[in-house]
């Protein structure tokens, strides 16, 4: 698939993640939380997330109402990690997305809150109460985003990267840092996807997705690693430099600019391998986005 396949591909599925963040994000929450919680998740992104699910999910002749619910709930938990993330207890960030912070618009106290409810309304999304998704994947698709949200994946990663700043570390040490901070949710968005199979998959396809859900998900650091020092605040949209001004370990500061930069096309390659060997008959869009994910320029 062919970058401009894949933007027409990317365009309608975003198009339909877009509608229902939109209806589903409430704007009538009490006391202007709705306004802080909408202005987290709608004021743009990548949406790497949402696709990766769906793109998982067509592979394997997901159920789509269940797809779609995963897709949102995957880019809710990444909108409330980004929202305290910038908090200042935490990376203490006043740009993301081009925009002024959560906390720097609303305030520390709604921006907190903000991602709490955001959190919340995610497990909410994938548990509707009328039939359309089976009793049995909620459970799963909750499963996997709580284990990857949680100590075992993305607020492990975010107290290992607190308490490593201004100390060196090990490459396996980093790597570990950002397999739970980064990778887990980016893992998790395949898995998801795949868990909206009508029947389970083999343990050769289920073996080979979370090894290509591994793959970019440290592919995808690793390039926001490189972005950090070789891209500006506009072009990011958030702040450049701020891993060097704060002595946050990197994949530049422990292993140099052009390692890091093989390291990722390696980790690109372990994903396609892990593609060839899932047995999947239709793969080429997980496959186009990973080629996305670590040729991007934000």
């Amino acid at each position: 698939m062919n970058e401009s396949a894949l933007a027409s591909w990317s365009e309608a599925r975003l198009a339909r993640v877009e509608d229902a963040l939109s209806r589903w994000v409430p704007a009538d929450a009490p006391a202007g939380l709705g306004q802080a919680m909408r202005y987290a998740v709608l004021g743009g992104g990548k949406r790497l997330r949402p696709l990766l699910v769906l793109a998982a999910s067509e592979a394997v002749d997901g159920n789509g109402e269940a797809a779609l619910r995963a897709a949102c709930a995957v880019e809710l938990i990444h909108a409330y990690s980004l929202v305290h993330d910038d908090l200042p207890c935490m990376d203490n960030d006043v740009l993301r997305r081009g925009q002024p912070t959560v906390h720097v618009r609303f305030g520390q106290a709604q921006a907190l809150l903000a991602g709490d409810a955001l959190q919340a309304l995610a497990f909410e999304l994938m548990t509707p109460a009328a039939g359309t998704v089976p009793a049995a994947m909620q459970a799963s698709l909750c499963r996997l985003l709580a284990r990857a949200a949680g100590a075992a994946g993305m607020a492990g990663g975010q107290a290992i990267d607190l308490a490593s700043v201004g100390l060196p570390l090990t490459e396996p040490e980093l790597r570990r840092m950002h397999q739970l901070k980064t990778g887990a949710l980016l893992q998790a968005s395949v898995m998801m996807g795949a868990a909206c199979a009508p029947q389970p998959l083999d343990e050769r396809a289920c073996a080979a997705l979370r090894d290509y859900g591994a793959a970019v998900g440290l592919a995808f650091q690793v390039v926001d690693d490189i972005l950090d020092v070789t891209a500006d605040s506009q072009a990011l949209g958030k702040t450049a430099g701020k891993d060097a001004e704060t002595a946050k370990p990197t994949y530049v500061s422990v292993l140099g600019l052009e390692p890091a930069r093989a390291l990722a096309e390696a980790l690109l390659e372990r994903a396609g391998a892990a593609l060839d060997a899932s047995g999947l008959a239709d793969v080429a869009c997980l496959r186009a986005l990973a080629e996305r994910l670590v040729r991007r320029e934000n």
